[in-house]
């Protein structure tokens, strides 16, 4: 009889873990998309494990939507929609990703951990378990945060290299003679699918359904939340409410562009000598020193050999 309970349960253990591993597969396949305002879709990449855990994610919502996490969910909901994730994760679902990634993959973690105790008795993290728990729940708490501020830095990045770039050509454009709704859209057609670029079309659509400019623009600053756009958004809101040629505003903002680029440029020449001190004393000095001292060193054990 024990026999046979425990063949049972290495069954069962086989069919959860084949189970666990076809539904990881599943949505490893997967494809995450957000739909653009021109109806097209692009492919946003969000962590596997984020993917995993969302099916789950409803029954930490009630807990989350209480208003004392209001202000945590709509700074959150205000980053993923400055980093192109809208309509992909909200607010209350990431705040409760932060919740559920720590309980979920930090059970996991224990179970990782308590098993390597017993297999071996003299590792470092079997002597310190508790601290090794506790450091990688943290961690996975912490995580999505990181996540998140990573992908809004990469996409405000993207856009501040666009943007020169893109004022040139609606400077070009709106002196030759076009209007600026049409060089925008003819801009937004011959330019490649990148987040600037998405941002534009967005606020294209905004303005043929019939919005104000200075507000789609206005729409399009606080959207975006990058200090370079902003600027050129409300230059331009000056613009159209004062009646001043916007020719000659592109113009000033695309030198104002390249003037803060070149600064930007400067300031991370200026950087590198500091961040190359850490590599080249903790490696390439003691490589030169063994490189040298090693003939002498190998010289002196035959001699006294």
């Amino acid at each position: 009889m024990t026999e046979s309970l425990r063949w049972f349960a290495m069954l069962a253990w086989a069919g959860c873990l084949a189970g666990l591993a076809w539904y990881c597969l599943g949505i490893a396949r997967q494809i995450t998309y957000v739909t653009l305002a021109d109806g097209r879709q692009q492919e946003r990449k969000i962590p596997l494990v984020f993917r995993l855990l969302l099916p789950f994610v409803p029954n930490l919502l009630p807990v989350v939507a209480r208003p004392g996490f209001k202000k945590t969910c709509d700074a959150a909901n205000r980053q993923l929609t400055a980093a192109g994730f809208e309509g992909l994760l909200t607010g209350e679902e990431f705040v409760a990703l932060k919740f559920l990634l720590p309980i979920v993959g930090g059970t996991f973690w224990f179970g990782f951990l308590h098993l390597q105790a017993k297999l071996l008795p003299s590792s470092p993290t079997a002597e310190n378990l508790t601290l090794a728990t506790i450091c990688g729940v943290a961690i996975l708490y912490y995580y999505p945060l990181l996540w998140l501020r990573r992908s809004l830095k990469q996409r405000h990045l993207s856009i501040q290299r666009a943007l020169p770039f893109v004022l040139d050509l609606l400077t070009l454009s709106v002196e030759a003679g076009m209007d600026f709704m049409s060089a925008l859209q003819r801009n937004c057609e011959r330019r490649k699918l990148d987040p600037l670029n998405e941002e534009l079309i967005r606020m294209t659509r905004e303005i043929q359904v019939g919005l104000p400019r200075r507000v789609a623009l206005r729409n399009m600053a606080v959207r975006v939340d990058l200090q370079d756009l902003r600027a050129i958004a409300n230059a331009l809101i000056q613009a159209d409410e004062l009646g001043v040629s916007i020719g000659a505003i592109l113009r000033i903002q695309s030198d104002q562009m390249r003037g803060r680029r070149f600064d930007r440029a400067e300031k991370l020449a200026n950087e590198a000598p500091v961040k190359m001190l850490g590599p080249l004393l903790l490696f390439i000095f003691p490589a030169v020193f063994i490189i040298l001292l090693a003939p002498i060193i190998s010289q002196s054990m035959t001699d006294l050999f």
